[in-house]
């Protein structure tokens, strides 16, 4: 028996098909686990054995966690791998059931792969940290432009939000801004209030990522992972537990996960090949492309590399130093055949994902 399950907030709409009769049974259950979990197992227990479908979302994996500890096939389905009629122009629950049961049955559904409890806690935290990451680059971004309306704008010689920076916005909102009017003050207050807000967010999460990085079960594979050069201990945490299981990959096949490989529309004798997929996990995507920055520079192995080499094992130290050395000249040779400064970052970070996959997986 395969069943679909259109899973909703408040409601789950059930659609169970008998692979053998063609016989259709739905239901509407209310989304609670227990109750859930115990139709499928009724229903196992009427017709055989049951596989279940449902598509991946914001209600999470702890259903298919427990559909699963109930000994029974979970598929949780990837919704942009989803084969839908192009015709089709009715969407309604009950529909969406049958067709995810329907897929099931033929094997058509592409599975996403299923976290631990103790991975999904763990992708919360970092998330939690990109999500305040954002915050604090728009609040900042939302004050700085307040500051250049009223003809304020920061040494161009010096770094900005750095303590001489916080000094200056302090003595600019004393000594000249209240020349603007009381609603320009209450502004800056705002933004200010936010940036500091913010920011300590930000720092007591990052405090929180680096205690879980050097004492938890992701520690070995991030220590691994900071071995190459612009992966820092919350980068490499991060890219841990995002990816979760580095063996269903290959090298080849990382990048295209992570949709950093060209996209393409050919036909016939044509060949036309485009941007970057973008598809897959885009936190674990932008990672590497900030981290490919990093390999740019000249390469020179210094204290923090030497210190991060010294924390992992040797055969992965050595194999982090090939891969940097490997990266920098291949940045010298996209900048030497003049490619633009962005095309020539994002080779660099397809071929960071398969350095990544390698120290990850390397025995």
């Amino acid at each position: 028996m395969a069943i679909g399950l259109d899973v909703h907030a408040r409601s789950v709409r059930a659609a169970a098909l008998d692979t053998v009769t063609g016989e259709l049974c739905e239901a509407r259950l209310a989304f609670d686990v227990g109750q859930v979990v115990a139709w499928l197992v009724m229903m196992e227990h009427g017709h055989g054995t049951s596989a279940v479908a449902y598509e991946a979302g914001p209600t999470g994996f702890g259903l298919a966690r427990a559909i699963q500890a109930a000994g029974l096939r979970c598929v949780v389905a990837a919704p942009s791998k989803i084969l839908r009629p192009s015709g089709d122009r009715i969407k309604t629950d009950a529909r969406d059931a049958v067709l995810l049961a329907r897929l099931l049955r033929n094997d058509d559904l592409v599975a996403v792969r299923v976290p631990t409890e103790a991975e999904e806690s763990a992708r919360d935290l970092v998330r939690a940290f990109d999500d305040a990451r954002i915050e604090l680059m728009a609040a900042r971004h939302r004050l700085s432009k307040l500051m250049l309306r009223h003809g304020h704008v920061y040494d161009p010689g010096k770094d900005a939000w750095t303590g001489a920076h916080d000094a200056w916005l302090r003595q600019v909102r004393r000594d000249q801004l209240p020349a603007a009017g009381a609603g320009t003050l209450a502004a800056f207050d705002a933004g200010y209030d936010a940036v500091v807000t913010i920011g300590a967010r930000k720092k007591r999460l990052e405090i929180d990522i680096e205690a879980m990085a050097a004492d938890s079960e992701f520690t070995p594979l991030a220590r691994r992972l900071g071995c190459l050069r612009g992966i820092s201990t919350v980068t490499g945490f991060a890219l841990a537990v995002e990816i979760g299981d580095w063996e269903r990959f290959t090298g080849g096949t990382i990048a295209a996960y992570l949709g950093l490989v060209p996209s393409e529309h050919s036909s016939g004798g044509s060949r036309s090949v485009g941007p970057i997929t973008k598809t897959g996990n885009k936190h674990a995507r932008r990672l590497l492309i900030e981290a490919a920055w990093h390999h740019k520079a000249t390469y020179r192995p210094g204290k923090t590399m030497r210190d991060r080499w010294a924390l992992a094992p040797a055969v992965v130290a050595a194999r982090g130093d090939a891969g940097n050395r490997r990266l920098h000249h291949r940045w010298q040779v996209l900048m030497a055949h003049k490619k633009r400064h962005t095309v020539a970052n994002t080779a660099i970070a397809r071929e960071l994902a398969g350095w990544c996959w390698s120290l990850a997986t390397l025995n």
